[in-house]
């Protein structure tokens, strides 16, 4: 026997904010459109991805170290309201859920 599980294995992904280790599920995937960070919860637009945890701390964080522009190699800064805006929703609805 090889040792090894026959238990899917799950991707994982870089978080740009934290730098922390997630499954790619828990993750939330960024594209860059025209100027702009647009969050991508299917994983289906296209170009280039970054993934973020959904959670304002790790925005701030990648906000802060230019981590979007960089990951996404955008020739210039990005505008993240789209993102921010989304990102807060996501935490008011899961917040009301019990």
């Amino acid at each position: 026997m090889s040792g090894r599980t026959h238990a899917g294995a799950c991707p994982e992904r870089t978080c740009v904010g934290c730098r922390q280790r997630a499954a790619k599920t828990e993750l939330l995937r960024i594209v860059a459109v025209e100027d702009a960070c647009v969050p991508d919860p299917r994983g289906t637009l296209p170009g280039r991805g970054a993934y973020v945890h959904p959670a304002s701390v790790c925005l701030d964080q990648a906000v802060r170290r230019r981590a979007f522009t960089r990951a996404l190699r955008a020739p210039g800064a990005l505008d993240t309201k789209a993102l921010r805006r989304y990102v807060e929703q996501m935490t008011v609805a899961e917040q009301a859920t019990p």
